[in-house]
């Protein structure tokens, strides 16, 4: 067996009926002991041990604290999912609740001190509310696994070297626009300061983006800015944090002179991004105890077991976070 005492990067299978299971093995079976990260799939093992064979993949499973990653692919297997429910395509409860399962064991693989960090494979949040579970994406989620508040805890979009955070995510832009104050927005600073730097950037550079057109226009357009925004960065900057603005986000994103930004709401951070890197963008959680990307697509049911989804946004949130600090 390798001495390596590379990171483990645990990788849940998301729902199982879905591609997550696929790519998720895919992509495992083409690291090795020249990787930066192990990876250690996580989910019911007779469902890996389905794609392996069904994928022509040679290397065997083997537990996660054995395995060599040159001949074989390193699993933690949480038996969650009756045999009777694993259907490719199919959306159901049980595979819903089996996506939670994994995940939290994702979770205690990090807090134990096993894994570094998580890549989640895609979730369907039907079935997860079929399963009578609340879910509103993989974030609160997280924030709640770890018995970390909600507001702390904030979304990181990164695809083709931009990386952006959103200080509000899934809620209608009245709503986000309301509940944003000086505090809520320091916070998403220091979230996103926290985890550049626990990706290996000593010193991050952060731009904030401005609510309003260019940051307000010193209240031309709305005073949301010199209410919100500034005091926001006045405050994370006396702290020694690394952070401009607010300024336009058209501007910030023209100039690329920082490591990463802060939007204020949903699409101000999504569409660049989803721009440069559609498909493929790594959506990581941010602000809780444990760093964990999910993959920038749905679980595409359709093509469930199938044998042609593609896993290279599972390869790239790998490589995101194979360089994660404790």
């Amino acid at each position: 067996m390798s001495a390596t005492k590379k990171p483990r990067i645990a990788i849940s299978i998301g729902d199982a009926n879905g591609i997550g299971p696929e790519i998720a093995i895919k992509a495992a079976a083409g690291f090795n002991s020249a990787s930066p990260a192990q990876a250690v799939l996580v989910g019911d093992r007779y469902v890996i041990e389905h794609y392996r064979a069904s994928l022509g993949i040679q290397k065997r499973l083997a537990d996660f604290e054995q395995a060599d990653a040159d001949r074989e692919m390193a699993i933690c297997d949480v038996p969650s999912l009756p045999r009777e429910d694993f259907s490719p395509g199919r959306i159901c409860a049980a595979a819903g609740r089996a996506t939670i399962a994994y995940v939290s064991s994702c979770v205690d693989l990090v807090r134990s001190g096993h894994c570094a960090a998580i890549v989640g494979c895609p979730q369907n949040e039907t079935a997860v509310h079929q399963a009578g579970i609340e879910f509103s994406g993989y974030p609160p989620l997280i924030a709640d696994l770890t018995q970390t508040p909600r507001d702390k805890v904030f979304m990181m979009l990164s695809g083709a070297g931009l990386r952006i955070a959103h200080v509000t995510l899934h809620e209608p832009l009245h709503q986000a626009i309301a509940r944003l104050t000086p505090d809520l927005v320091a916070d998403g600073i220091r979230a996103l300061d926290d985890t550049l730097k626990r990706l290996g950037i000593s010193q991050p550079k952060i731009g904030v983006f401005g609510i309003n057109p260019h940051a307000g226009e010193n209240g031309l357009f709305g005073d949301d800015d010199q209410r919100v925004t500034e005091p926001a960065v006045a405050m994370v900057k006396a702290e020694g944090i690394g952070a401009d603005g607010p300024i336009g986000a058209d501007v910030l994103l023209a100039n690329r002179k920082h490591d990463a930004y802060v939007a204020m709401y949903h699409d101000q951070g999504h569409v660049p991004v989803k721009l440069i890197s559609p498909r493929v963008a790594s959506a990581v959680t941010i602000g809780a105890p444990v760093v964990f990307s999910s993959v920038g697509h749905g679980s595409a049911h359709d093509i469930a077991g199938k044998g042609i989804a593609d896993p290279q946004s599972v390869i790239d949130a790998f490589a995101l976070l194979a360089s994660v600090r404790a």
